[in-house]
């Protein structure tokens, strides 16, 4: 009996790191997981790119976007085939402009319309009018700037988009700001995606550094990953107004979880599998789990030490938790709580299911 195989495309860094001249041999790998075993099998470099440190696929349209995270960002698309072994393959189809500095995750519109580009350096969201062959012009239709600042001097100087997420109802995109310890608003054109600005939806404690956000099953909660504090937050979620509310802080990591020597624990990717919520944290290198109760507040529910180091990002596939270890050069297979199955790979920071 053959193994059924997911392919998993994962972004990369510069070998050096984040932060390090881009161009350094990173690009886009395919790896195979194999569904019954969890094992990772045939890792190869299918799209050398810069800095493709966040990837976001269109499986109806056989489109992938990565972002090229260095100063004077760009989005990249790729046609998405197969190659002589049958397997998905990548072509280049174009380079756009990503409005800002550093582009560190991007959202593709449900209906293939455009994509959402938050660039960090310059706390810009950007828009990009997609087409038949990938993307429709080689600069933003829309540029949407923020201002402010926190408390943290050293990474609150300005504000610093890192997250797009929609709403539950489709009617607004959501930007984590943790320069500015806000979760900004904008309303989406239902015809055509383009974006208005709409305020805030959310105010988050002091010195907290929202990064990612996840919505409960039922819309009623979103849960964010506060990079700064080293908390999630929970937010009761009112959809008429499009607005949350912060009703907890929970460590984002157990006590006793140490970051490495010199390290700052630093939680990065949030999702949810299943009726459980996750967060990876790295410094102690870790993924913990957590239970929401009735009315979505969570509780500790167990956590797990990473074999590699500083956990960017991660994806349940099919039952399976995979883990991009950036600074481990790994990716990191877990179900139930146990490591199950690792890969080398260079500076993974990014896992989609192809």
């Amino acid at each position: 009996m053959t193994e059924h195989l997911r392919d998993l495309w994962i972004g990369t860094y510069p070998s050096a790191g984040a932060g390090t001249p881009a161009g350094l041999g990173e690009g886009i790998w395919r790896v195979g997981l194999e569904a019954g075993t969890g094992r990772l099998v045939d890792p190869v470099l299918v799209a050398e790119t810069h800095a493709p440190s966040f990837l976001a696929v269109d499986r109806q349209a056989g489109l992938l976007l990565a972002v090229g995270e260095h100063a004077g960002g760009t989005v990249s698309a790729f046609r998405v085939g197969s190659g002589a072994d049958g397997r998905p393959a990548l072509v280049r189809a174009g380079t756009a402009s990503s409005g800002g500095d550093d582009p560190c995750h991007v959202l593709l519109d449900p209906e293939g319309r455009v994509a959402y580009v938050a660039n960090y350096s310059s706390g810009s969201l950007a828009v990009l009018e997609l087409g038949p062959d990938g993307l429709a012009a080689d600069a933003p239709a829309q540029v949407l700037t923020h201002t402010g600042s926190g408390p943290d001097a050293e990474r609150q100087e300005a504000s610093h988009a890192h997250f797009a997420a929609l709403t539950p109802d489709g009617a607004h995109l959501l930007v984590c700001d943790l320069g500015t310890d806000e979760i900004r608003r904008y309303r989406r054109d239902p015809a055509t995606g383009l974006l208005t600005e709409d305020g805030i939806a959310a105010t988050l404690r002091p010195g907290s550094g929202p990064r990612h956000l996840v919505f409960s099953a039922d819309g009623r909660i979103a849960y964010v990953a506060c990079e700064l504090d080293v908390t999630v937050a929970v937010l009761a979620w009112d959809a008429a107004t499009a607005s949350g509310r912060v009703v907890q802080h929970v460590p984002a990591a157990e006590d006793g979880a140490a970051p490495r020597a010199g390290e700052r624990p630093l939680p990065s990717h949030i999702d949810r599998a299943g009726d459980r919520v996750l967060v990876a944290t790295r410094g102690p290198d870790v993924l913990a789990t957590f239970a929401p109760g009735p009315d979505g507040t969570l509780a500790p529910a167990g956590q797990t030490a990473l074999p590699g180091a500083w956990p960017r990002h991660f994806a349940v596939v099919e039952g399976w938790t995979v883990v991009a270890d950036q600074r481990g050069d790994s990716l990191t297979v877990l179900r139930d709580g146990a490591v199950v199955s690792t890969a080398a790979l260079p500076a993974p920071a990014c896992v989609v299911p192809a």
